[in-house]
């Protein structure tokens, strides 16, 4: 099987690429940005440094002469109400510019790739970045068998000592950012700590107010696309179940030649099974209207149709090796931000795993689960009440943000892609709203571009 990124791995909440600049309308001002790094080459790492509780780890090469890329080391809490339950290191970039420059919060809500990539809003605003990994994630996990402190709180509380750290260091405007779990984050630091950031521009982020209601999810996978689409999709998932056996026998095949088991959801069976049911959402949040002709159609050989399944829903990731790295994406699913459900009439007689997309059945027993049904109407209220200075992002055919943020406070917005996906860019949006979006973002961060002397 290929490799897999990120974003064909997971599914509401898929570290979205789209927030990391690429090909966009949006491209940072390159000129004169060699002379705008602070003078001599130790002079940003000694004031780094100094900052209370950092480490140094590294510096990489950025490949651009007016940025310096560091891996870093903070030391936090790993209960922020109570410094007896010890510490851990949080992994952290940074994309250096200049300490008069605005300064981009970017969150993962995953771990965090130590490579020089710089978020749309960095770019935009041709500032620094620090990105930050998410607690329990990556090597950032603190030596605790439990997961009780990967909470919403916890993790904005991160965030927070981050800001106040590199204020130190980098005291002009912020705007923080993320793409899909990473724009949550953003949001769930800006409730509890509003007055951290000067705007915040989350892409992608879906809005789980009540996890026991997922009609919009299943309202919306019946009625994205073309209706030739849909059943398309629903009969490549019938005659994957009608070949189960075939299925399975090569899914576990491929997992004795990779060394690699299924302990953790329970077995090859129910991790096929898992994969068919999710088919349907992860191919409208990473495809476009134009891999519908790839849909296998009747006649479809069992080789087509495994090959299929194994780009379309990532098979790989209901394996342990895999499953085991993502335990605290799917603990968070299950205790706080809840989850989705799918269309399921169209399989009737060919299930036999009920609840296999739950989160439950991604965190081993031994870990305890108890669902917090106040935490994300007490963010839903917050944004809709008194969440000001936000930006969403979203693309119209991604089932992702079937149920969106609405922010009702003033000078926020949530502008729409249409006929998008899960992956979308600021510089994708229609031209007027594409307008409103920058001004919006130079204006919270003053402006734009502020020469002075460095």
């Amino acid at each position: 099987m290929r490799s897999l990124t990120r974003r064909r791995l997971l599914t509401t909440t898929a570290a979205s690429a789209a927030s990391v600049a690429g090909p966009s309308a949006l491209t940072g001002p390159a000129a004169e940005a060699a002379d705008r790094l602070d003078a001599g080459s130790g002079d940003v790492v000694d004031r780094l440094r100094a900052l209370p509780g950092l480490r140094v780890i590294e510096e990489r090469p950025s490949g651009d002469p007016g940025h310096r890329f560091f891996v870093l080391g903070l030391r936090q809490p790993v209960d922020h109400k109570d410094f007896r339950a010890g510490f851990f290191e949080q992994r952290l970039t940074l994309l250096h510019t200049g300490t008069d420059r605005p300064t981009v919060l970017y969150t993962t809500g995953y771990e965090m790739p130590l490579i020089p990539r710089r978020a749309e809003p960095a770019v935009l605003l041709d500032g620094n970045q620090i990105g930050v990994e998410h607690r329990f994630f990556g090597t950032s996990r603190p030596a605790t068998t439990g997961l009780a402190d990967l909470t919403i709180r916890q993790a904005a509380d991160d965030h927070h000592r981050v800001v106040r750290s590199f204020r130190r260091l980098y005291p002009g405007s912020w705007i923080s950012t993320g793409g899909s779990k990473g724009g949550m984050a953003s949001v769930y630091h800006r409730r509890f700590h509003p007055r951290d950031v000067d705007g915040t521009v989350a892409y992608s982020a879906p809005n789980n107010v009540d996890d026991r209601d997922d009609s919009a999810y299943v309202r919306f996978l019946e009625s994205v696309g073309t209706s030739a689409a849909r059943e398309a999709l629903k009969a490549a998932q019938r005659q994957i179940l009608l070949r189960r056996a075939e299925m399975v026998a090569r899914y576990q095949a491929w997992a004795a030649t990779a060394g690699d088991t299924f302990r953790v959801v329970g077995g090859a069976d129910k991790a096929l099974e898992t994969a068919v049911l999710r088919v349907p959402f992860m191919f409208w949040q990473n495809r476009t209207a134009a891999d519908v002709a790839g849909i296998p159609g009747p006649g479809a050989s069992t080789d087509a149709l495994y090959a299929w399944l194994e780009d379309t829903a990532a098979l790989p990731a209901y394996a342990d090796a895999t499953a085991r790295q993502y335990i605290p994406y799917w603990y968070q699913l299950g205790t706080q931000m809840g989850y989705l459900n799918v269309p399921t009439a169209h399989l009737a007689g060919l299930l036999r795993h009920p609840g296999a997309i739950e989160p439950r059945s991604f965190v081993p027993r031994d870990i305890p689960m108890r669902f917090d049904d106040e935490a994300m109407p007490d963010i839903d209220h917050w944004v809709r009440r008194r969440g000001d200075r936000l930006l969403f992002v979203n693309g119209g055919r991604d089932p992702s943000v079937a149920e969106p943020f609405r922010p009702g406070a003033r000078d926020s917005r949530v502008l729409w892609v249409p006929n998008a996906n899960h992956h979308v860019t600021v510089g994708d949006l229609p031209d007027a709203d594409r307008s409103d979006a920058v001004a919006m973002i130079r204006r919270w961060a003053g402006g734009g571009r502020r020469r002075t002397e460095r």
